[in-house]
């Protein structure tokens, strides 16, 4: 089913703003994931810190799917996909912060995985920045 005229322009409203996002936050941790290893167990160590942050994750996962649930395009997909993965690691971080503590805690054994999965959100955020900022805007 061809996207409306409404659809695509929320698609291209929301990349402009999440594919600069997506390119710049996960190239730095892809860049800096050593060193982010030693910010883990102060987060963790500070509960209010965790649970806003949670709440502002799925706040801002709610966000992006009561606002924009298309399909219709890869950049469509990857920002309704975006919304999906936000609300669900807010959700996550408020309910079993300690299995997430763990994971994060675990993933710095696995810097090349880390590395190799945030290189892929930047991929994304690169296609989103494409797709917001230099392709032809739709009418």
């Amino acid at each position: 089913m061809p996207a409306t005229p409404e659809a695509r322009a929320k698609t291209h409203a929301f990349a402009r703003v999440l594919g600069p996002f997506l390119v710049i936050v996960p190239g730095i941790i892809a860049v800096r994931a050593p060193e982010l290893g030693l910010y883990i167990a102060p987060f963790f160590g500070n509960p209010a810190l965790v649970w806003v942050t949670g709440a502002l994750m799925l706040f801002g996962g709610l966000f992006v799917i009561a606002q924009h649930q298309y399909w219709s395009s890869v950049a469509a997909v990857l920002i309704s996909l975006f919304g999906w993965f936000l609300a669900l690691r807010g959700l996550a971080l408020l309910a079993v912060p300690q299995l997430y503590a763990e994971a994060s805690e675990g993933a710095m054994g696995a810097l090349t995985l880390v590395r190799l999965g945030f290189g892929a959100v930047f991929a994304a955020g690169l296609w989103l920045t494409y797709t917001g900022w230099i392709a032809k805007a739709p009418r």
